[in-house]
């Protein structure tokens, strides 16, 4: 689970590269997207990091950095 700091550095590294950060907001935690993130480019469409459509936060770090 990201913590808010991590969340924030996220979220201002993919608006710099023309992204948007989304968090998927699911209750419970035994859910396979749990605590997981999207991104989306410019226009809405979703962007897929290491093939999947969402990701947990240092996948998306690690994304964005490369």
């Amino acid at each position: 689970m990201a913590d808010k700091v991590q969340e924030n550095r996220i979220r201002r590294m993919a608006e710099r590269q023309g992204m948007q950060l989304k968090k998927i907001r699911r209750i419970d935690p035994k859910a396979i997207d749990y605590g997981h993130f999207t991104l989306s480019d410019r226009d809405g469409n979703p962007v897929s990091v290491e093939g999947k459509p969402t990701a947990t936060a240092d996948q998306i770090e690690a994304f964005l950095k490369a």
